[in-house]
């Protein structure tokens, strides 16, 4: 996508100034998946067809979602990646449809600057890049774009990262990787309230790698920008209880409690409303900066 097609493009009325305030209060923010993909591994492709995942995201809203998350490539192991055609036909749609429907935030997950730029122009107001901004002419849009932009960690690509991940220090090795790409989108103009970084649980990442991050999760609120954590229904989720995704909402509500003590900002969840209550229960008992 050219920088004059980026210039063109209409930005969200309001969503990505909303959303950047409401990062700056570090209050923990829900953000709801939805995904609009044939094969993600959490939903089976419920949400692929244009009816249910407008359905899906209205629900999403309705249930308290301070932001929500559109994506049409999915990122679990050994899933082939859509075609920049198919990716567009997936998620532009859906996200000018719920721009115009829903008051909450929307952001776009993707890693192409051609995704990024149609979505934006639609309506999101936010870019959430699982390759943190690394592909061509991602980061130059991004900084065009003008919205906020979460970074994550991930070991390779979704095709192999899970072919044996290994890490000397995983907490340090995934700290030096965001914060490198925090000093990239800065020098690209990107301002610092605009900036997130995930760790990219379960993205080339063992049980005992995933453990150790969600440990030491305060190492990544050290970088000064607000963390997004996608822990809900993961496989690491299943390793520990024995649960097949559709019966790991317990752990995913543990795993989000946890990482909200440890200071995430975001939980990028697929349970909304439950998630909603075990943040009123940790605010009411003073768990909650």
């Amino acid at each position: 996508m050219t920088g004059t097609a980026l210039a063109a493009a209409p930005r969200p009325t309001g969503t990505a100034a909303s959303l950047g305030r409401a990062l700056r209060t570090r209050r923990p923010l829900v953000c709801g998946v939805l995904n609009v993909t044939p094969d993600s591994f959490s939903d089976g492709g419920r949400f692929r067809s244009f009816d249910r995942a407008l359905e899906r995201g209205l629900t999403l809203a309705a249930e308290g979602a301070d932001l929500i998350d559109v994506g049409g490539e999915s990122t679990r192991p050994g899933a082939r990646p859509p075609t920049l055609a198919e990716e567009l036909d997936r998620v532009v749609p859906v996200v000018e449809a719920l721009a115009g429907r829903v008051a909450v935030p929307l952001s776009v997950d993707t890693s192409r600057p051609e995704v990024m730029g149609a979505a934006v122009a639609a309506g999101a107001g936010m870019v959430n890049d699982v390759r943190a901004l690394q592909r061509p002419g991602a980061l130059a849009a991004a900084a065009e774009l003008g919205v906020p932009v979460c970074l994550m960690h991930m070991q390779r690509s979704p095709e192999t990262m899970q072919e044996d991940p290994r890490y000397r220090d995983v907490v340090g090795e995934v700290r030096a990787f965001l914060a490198g790409r925090l000093r990239d989108c800065l020098e690209a103009g990107i301002p610092p309230e605009h900036l997130l970084v995930d760790p990219g649980f379960g993205f080339g990442k063992t049980l005992a790698h995933n453990l150790a991050l969600l440990r030491s999760l305060d190492a990544l609120t050290g970088l000064g920008v607000p963390v997004m954590v996608g822990l809900s229904r993961k496989s690491l989720l299943g390793q520990l209880t024995g649960r097949g995704v559709a019966d790991r909402l317990p752990g995913s509500l543990a795993a989000a409690a946890v990482a909200v003590q440890r200071g995430a900002t975001v939980l990028r969840v697929h349970d909304v409303a439950a998630t909603r209550d075990v943040l009123a229960v940790l605010d009411a008992v003073g768990s909650v900066t």
